[in-house]
C-alpha cells in the first residue's frame, strides 16, 4: 500500500490527507498543536475552491455550510462610491463558510484509515538518494512514498528544501471575525452588506453568513468581517488590538461602526500577512521511488489582498490527488511530483502577480497617493479587480 505522511493539519493539510486516504493511501497526519481545531472567524471561498472541494469530493455539502456573498462595490470611508456593484460581479461572486464548519467537513472527510498524530513538531527530515524521505520529531521518525510540508508559511520542512524562500512581512497585518447573530447589530434592510471600504492602506469588508432568521444562539452563523490595516502584526492582547481598530476606522461609514462595537475581543483572528520572497523554484522534490511536496502557504504565502489562501491551498490538494492518482512507487511517483511541482509553480506565481496589481490599486499609503488613487479609480479598479476576479475563478482540476 502506498504510504503518505502530511505535516500540518491546516486547509491544506487536511485537504490532502482526506483525499490521499480516500484514494487507498495509508495516511499519518502530524499536527504541531494538541488537537486538531479551527479558529473561530470565516474564509472566502472564490469559484475555484468551490472547483477544487467538488474535485476532492467535499462539495456536496457545501450549500448547507456556506452563504453567497453578493457583491456590494467598493466605497470611500465616508460612504461615496468609488465602483457601484457590477451587473456581472455575481458571475465569480465567491461563498463565505465559517471556517468550524469547514474544518468538520474535512474531519468527516478523512475516513478511518488515517493515524492523526498531535503535539508533535517536526525537527529534521532526511533526503538521502536511494531512500525513502522521512522526518522526525527528535524522538520519532516516519518514513513514507510521498511526504507533505503543509505546515504554513514557516514550514521547517521548506526551509530545508527551499532554502532561498523566506516569510518576510507583505507590510500589511489583517483580522477575520464573525458577530455571531444574538450579538449582531440590527441592520437596516436596504443596506448593502457585502461591499469593501478602502482609504489608504485601510480596507474593511462585511458580508453575512447565514440568513438570521434561521440561526439561533447556537448557530455558526452572522456577520463576517475583515479588516486588512498597513503595518505589521500586533503583540498587543486581543482587547488592546480591538480598541485599536475601533480607532482606525472610526468615522467610517455604516455599519463598520457598528459591527465592531458589537465584535468581542475573543472573536479576532489575526494574520501578519507574510509572503514567500521569492516563491521556491519548485514546488515538489522527488526523492528515491517517491518525494516530498509543499502546499498551501509553505508553497506560496501571498498578501490577503485577493483572499485566495484558503482557495490555493484546495487546489494543491486536488491537483496532487489528480497526479498521484494512478502513480506506484518509483519513476511513476517521481514524475507525479514533478508534474505537481510545473503546475502549481505556475498557477502561484500567475496569482502573486494579480495580488501584487489589486494590492497597488486598492491599498496605497499616504493622503497624496489616496486622493490620486480616487481620482483614476473609477476607471482603474474595475480592470483590475475584473482581472484579478477571471484569474481567481479560471481554474480547474486536472483530470483524474
Amino acid at each position: 500500500m502506498r504510504s503518505a505522511v502530511v505535516v500540518g493539519a491546516g486547509v491544506g493539510g487536511l485537504a490532502t490527507a482526506g483525499a490521499l486516504a480516500r484514494t487507498g493511501w495509508r495516511v499519518t497526519l502530524l499536527e504541531r498543536a494538541d488537537r486538531l481545531r479551527a479558529d473561530p472567524a470565516a474564509l472566502l471561498l472564490w469559484p475555484n475552491a468551490v472547483a477544487a472541494l467538488r474535485s476532492l469530493g467535499l462539495g456536496a455539502g457545501l450549500t448547507a455550510i456556506g452563504t453567497r456573498v453578493p457583491m456590494g462595490g467598493l466605497r470611500r470611508a465616508d460612504g461615496q462610491w468609488l465602483a457601484q456593484p457590477s451587473p456581472t460581479a455575481s458571475l465569480a461572486a465567491p461563498v463565505v463558510v465559517h471556517a468550524e464548519d469547514l474544518h468538520d467537513t474535512f474531519i468527516a472527510g478523512l475516513g478511518d484509515q488515517i493515524e492523526i498524530r498531535t503535539g508533535i513538531t517536526v525537527r529534521s527530515m532526511h533526503a538521502r538518494p536511494g531512500d525513502r524521505p522521512a522526518v522526525g520529531d527528535g524522538r520519532h521518525t516516519w518514513e513514507a512514498d510521498v511526504i507533505i510540508a503543509a505546515d504554513g508559511a514557516d514550514s521547517t520542512l521548506r526551509a530545508r528544501l527551499a532554502p532561498q524562500s523566506i516569510a518576510v512581512s507583505s507590510g500589511y497585518a489583517a483580522w477575520r471575525a464573525v458577530i455571531p447573530w444574538y450579538r449582531a447589530p440590527k441592520l437596516p434592510d436596504d443596506l448593502v452588506l457585502a461591499g469593501e471600504t478602502l482609504s489608504g492602506g485601510y480596507r474593511f469588508l462585511a458580508a453575512s453568513l447565514g440568513d438570521r432568521g434561521s440561526s439561533g444562539a447556537s448557530s455558526r452563523g452572522g456577520i463576517y468581517w475583515t479588516a486588512t490595516v498597513a503595518g505589521a502584526a500586533r503583540p498587543e492582547s486581543k482587547a488592546t488590538q480591538l480598541t485599536l481598530l475601533k480607532r482606525w476606522f472610526a468615522g467610517w461609514h455604516a455599519p463598520i461602526g457598528d459591527l465592531l462595537a458589537a465584535t468581542e475581543p475573543d472573536d479576532l483572528v489575526q494574520q501578519d500577512g507574510r509572503q514567500l520572497r521569492p516563491l521556491p523554484n519548485e514546488l515538489a522534490f522527488p526523492v528515491g521511488t517517491g518525494g516530498f511536496a509543499l502546499v498551501g502557504d509553505a508553497a506560496h504565502a501571498m498578501p490577503h489582498h485577493l483572499a485566495q489562501g484558503a482557495g490555493l491551498a484546495l487546489e494543491d490538494a486536488a491537483t496532487l490527488r489528480s497526479l498521484l492518482l494512478p502513480a506506484i512507487p518509483g519513476p511513476a511517483c517521481n514524475a507525479a511530483l514533478a508534474a505537481y511541482s510545473a503546475a502549481r509553480r505556475a498557477r502561484a506565481a500567475q496569482v502573486v502577480r494579480q495580488t501584487q496589481r489589486v494590492g497597488a490599486v486598492l491599498a496605497p499609503r499616504g493622503n497624496l497617493v489616496t486622493r490620486a488613487r480616487d481620482r483614476a479609480f473609477g476607471a482603474l479598479a474595475p480592470r483590475v479587480l475584473d482581472r484579478a476576479a477571471t484569474v481567481a475563478a479560471d481554474w480547474q482540476p486536472p483530470a483524474a
